[in-house]
């Protein structure tokens, strides 16, 4: 090669580098994970089927699922929820696992509603954690903080809005929405379970 051949190639891959350090700066994770988060989690405070309310100090460093359902649903949520627990039985000895089950239905599922639901499942509740409270801020974090519903959906009135997401959002140790999934492909679910492992290893 010529002596300006390997001028160019020297200078493209200074440039390159330069590049590289330049974003792993600008962007949170780039070099770990290769991509910037979806978004992150916003302060929350809502009651789980024990009564007791639950923040995002309760959660801080958990790896942890977040996806919305309604205890009366008949169509996509027992086999979501059934997908789910295939989830559940894979991490229910990780201390650092959480799945978080937000109800899309507050007026129903009232914290008595949540418990009986969640006796029928017979899984742990201190890892499958059960979520009802104010619906414009359980609709606020599924459209801002989960990105798994449209924020167009956010019409004038609350009373006017309903939930029915099929998707989950898997959440990092520091509070990141990495990935969306489809909760009725088995295949997207079998990704979760991967990427969940890989989540906790950091």
């Amino acid at each position: 090669m010529s002596k300006k051949g390997v001028f160019y190639l020297s200078f493209f891959l200074l440039l390159a580098f330069g590049f590289y350090f330049v974003l792993a700066q600008v962007i949170p994770g780039f070099t770990k994970k290769g991509v910037a988060p979806i978004s992150f989690v916003r302060p929350f405070a809502f009651t789980n089927q024990d009564g007791k309310t639950i923040t995002e100090k309760d959660i801080k460093g958990k790896v942890y699922v977040a996806g919305f359902f309604f205890t009366t649903c008949k169509s996509i949520c027992p086999t979501m929820n059934n997908y789910l627990k295939t989830v559940y039985e894979e991490f229910k000895n990780e201390k650092d696992f959480l799945i978080l089950s937000h109800t899309c239905d507050p007026e129903t599922d009232s914290v008595a509603q949540l418990k009986h639901y969640t006796d029928s499942l017979g899984v742990n509740t201190d890892k499958w954690i059960f979520l009802t409270g104010r619906k414009d801020s359980l609709y606020n974090m599924a459209r801002v903080s989960y990105t798994i519903d449209d924020p167009a959906n956010n019409l004038k009135s609350i009373e006017d809005q309903f939930i029915h997401s099929q998707f989950w959002a898997l959440v990092d140790r520091n509070g990141d929405v990495r990935k969306i999934y489809d909760g009725l492909k088995e295949e997207e679910v079998k990704e979760l379970i991967g990427d969940i492992k890989k989540y906790l290893q950091e």
